[in-house]
């Protein structure tokens, strides 16, 4: 396999100094023009990967995200996302950044290089041949993901990848990788530009399809979201009344007393029989 990397290439746009504010912004956006339709090309390689997601939590599975940097703070956001947002237990859905969660918020530096310190992260959390593993890697060449992933393999965990170049050691290591090639970024080698918008993009994908694929959608409604604020709870009061067609003082009693959406209607329709 052969890297042609274009996340170090050097950007499209010079004097970047010299540039007024106005001229900043629309460059910027018109390189983030481009990554949607780079994401739109590697949909032949996500649909393999969240099928086999779905495949493995129907028996049991997890999904794991390790990552480095920005990549990693996108895999923990992803996943933390996954519990309010689905109903799901914590433990569906993990997101492991290189240096720990202390790393979330000031970088650790040199965690990235250790090429084993990511399996014996992930032996934490009990890792076996039921889970997924995909490992995040804008540059694709990132020690801690690649030997997450080498690991992974030798206990036959399934693997995938998130990456921004084609053709890198961490797609190689990758059962199922995804390599959407966003091009040279507007400040050159700032991979948290259209590389961390690509990476968000795809998670959201994975997450959403595997989700609905497991009946945590009805319709198109978020039915069993936890009702965590107030602002959730009147939007679950509507999907309620507009469900059954009640009003919303019933509505949100029903809520209230089954603690998701999916089991007032479900409590309430059952009743009426």
């Amino acid at each position: 396999m052969i890297s042609r990397s274009t996340t170090e290439q050097s950007s499209s746009y010079d004097n970047l100094e010299h540039m007024n504010v106005n001229e900043l912004l629309v460059n910027m956006n018109n390189e983030d023009k481009k990554v949607a339709l780079a994401v739109e090309k590697s949909i032949v390689q996500i649909a393999p990967l969240v099928e086999e997601i779905v495949a493995r939590f129907k028996k049991g599975g997890r999904l794991f995200y390790i990552g480095a940097g920005t990549s990693g703070r996108l895999g923990v956001l992803d996943a933390s996302e996954c519990p309010p947002t689905y109903g799901v237990p914590h433990d569906w859905v993990i997101g492991l950044i290189a240096g720990g969660d202390g790393a979330l918020r000031k970088a650790v530096e040199n965690a990235e290089d250790d090429e084993t310190q990511a399996w014996e992260d992930l032996k934490a959390f009990s890792i076996n041949e039921n889970d997924v593993l995909i490992g995040i890697a804008a540059s694709g060449r990132t020690p801690y993901v690649i030997g997450g992933l080498k690991a992974a393999n030798e206990h036959q965990v399934l693997t995938g990848c998130v990456t921004c170049n084609k053709g890198s050691a961490v797609a190689e290591q990758a059962k199922y990788p995804v390599e959407v090639v966003v091009g040279p970024e507007f400040v050159t080698g700032s991979t948290r530009m259209k590389s961390g918008t690509a990476q968000k993009l795809v998670l959201n994908m994975i997450s959403t399809s595997v989700m609905v694929k497991l009946g945590r959608v009805k319709g198109n409604k978020m039915v069993d979201m936890q009702l965590s604020n107030e602002k959730l709870v009147e939007r679950g009061t509507n999907m309620v009344a507009a469900e059954l067609n009640i009003d919303k003082a019933l509505a949100q009693t029903l809520l209230l007393r089954y603690k998701s959406v999916r089991a007032a209607v479900d409590n309430y329709r059952e009743k009426e029989k």
